[in-house]
């Protein structure tokens, strides 16, 4: 079982995602959210055929359930979801995912601060 714990940032909201290989091409997937519309896609995503989740990005069955249920176009469950499933599937090694944001303003902070 490959677990995914996802902090989507500043909405706050926090999601667990469980994937289990049930089969050669499938897994199962649990998904526990604080976000409403990212809980929505447990019913859709229960059973996902790697095939359909490893298509084109606006093919992949992870893409459209996430537009099926409304989630913010940049909301990270949906790539955490596929990244799991990687995992799981053991087409990935389990390696974790960082993107950090910084502004010209806050370069220019840390820059007063290191020449102050």
């Amino acid at each position: 079982m490959t677990r995914a714990v996802i902090n989507a940032g500043i909405c706050g909201m926090a999601t667990t995602v469980e994937v289990v290989k049930i089969g050669k091409q499938q897994v199962g997937i649990k998904i526990t959210s604080d976000c409403e519309m990212v809980a929505k896609m447990n019913g859709t995503l229960a059973k996902v055929n790697l095939r359909k989740a490893f298509k084109t990005l606006t093919d992949s069955i992870v893409y459209k359930c996430a537009s099926e249920c409304c989630l913010h176009t940049v909301c990270p469950v949906p790539m955490a979801i596929l990244k799991a499933i990687e995992i799981e599937a053991g087409l990935a090694l389990p390696q974790p995912v960082l993107i950090n944001f910084e502004t010209a303003l806050q370069r220019d902070n840390q820059s007063q601060l290191s020449n102050g």
